[in-house]
């Protein structure tokens, strides 16, 4: 229905952003899509966005902005450059996944410009972005709901609406305990294969065992499957963006008065892996920190 169609503007067209854009498009809203690095964002001009130079061109008269950044201040640093181009009343989507501190901070700035601030991260990595089933949690106002709604619908599969007050972070709070989960498990799927690796035990016999009852998980045979068949690259969802998430868990965590060692050594683990020259390639290589040298 032509009274759904928005004009978006994307800000951040890496693995999330650009899947997500090319689903808005083939709902038929009109994108306009703007990348620091200008060549990661003209693919999609094939798809029929238009790609611009600037943040202030992306948001200019866009119904909604959607951000899909690295961090919090790479959010903050743009939008600061692109929200007085925007129109009061125009609704801001914030995906990126970003600290609590973050999320006030841009939420403030939301106010300061007039526009309705929506935080909401999405759970899911590059292929359910791709295919548009990604789940969108998202805190905002009521008001403004029906302008982003369309926009939900196109790139995710189902909308988990966790409060009316995005500067409140209930939806980054929900996403950081995912991820803390999401995280632990690709570490210790990387530190079992190691295990076995270093016990000369076939992974294999890992799987036999633990197939069918309650330890088993098709995450861990999805990870273990890119260790074990060298599928590292493209990555679904990086190494250096998984030690940043991990690092935000850990502070969030500690600020609320909860020591979170998993996470901690996790962070450290993928750190390591980026070290050894890992960091582009899919989480799953934090197998690799097991080891002094790549092998």
């Amino acid at each position: 229905m032509t009274d759904t169609i928005r004009t978006v503007g994307v800000l951040g067209t890496g693995i999330m952003g650009a899947a997500m854009a090319r689903n808005l498009l083939r709902a038929g809203h009109t994108v306009r899509a703007w990348n620091r690095t200008r060549a990661k964002a003209e693919p999609l001009a094939a798809d029929g966005a238009r790609v611009v130079d600037t943040p202030a061109e992306a948001v200019r008269d866009a119904d909604v902005i959607l951000t899909m950044l690295y961090d919090g201040d790479t959010v903050l640093e743009t939008m600061r450059e692109a929200a007085p181009a925007a129109r009061a009343g125009a609704a801001w989507v914030q995906s990126t996944t970003a600290g609590l501190d973050a999320v006030a901070e841009l939420a403030a700035l939301a106010g300061e410009h007039g526009l309705l601030f929506y935080d909401a991260p999405v759970l899911g990595t590059k292929q359910p972005a791709e295919a548009g089933q990604l789940s969108v949690l998202a805190a905002g106002p009521a008001q403004g709901r029906d302008a982003v709604a369309p926009v939900f619908d196109a790139v995710g599969a189902r909308t988990v609406w966790t409060g009316e007050d995005g500067a409140a972070a209930t939806s980054t709070r929900l996403k950081l305990v995912a991820n803390s989960w999401v995280l632990a498990a690709t570490a210790a799927t990387g530190e079992a294969l190691a295990l076995a690796k270093g016990l000369g035990v076939d992974p294999q016999g890992f799987f036999d065992l633990i197939s069918g009852g309650p330890l088993d998980m098709g995450y861990l045979h999805a990870k273990a499957a890119l260790v074990l068949e060298d599928r590292l690259l493209p990555p679904s969802f990086a190494v250096a963006t998984a030690e940043k998430d991990a690092r935000l868990i850990v502070e969030a965590g500690e600020r609320n008065g909860v020591r979170l060692d998993v996470a901690a050594a996790s962070a450290e683990r993928f750190a390591r892996a980026a070290a050894q020259g890992h960091a582009d390639e899919d989480m799953a290589a934090a197998y690799f920190a097991s080891f002094d040298e790549r092998d």
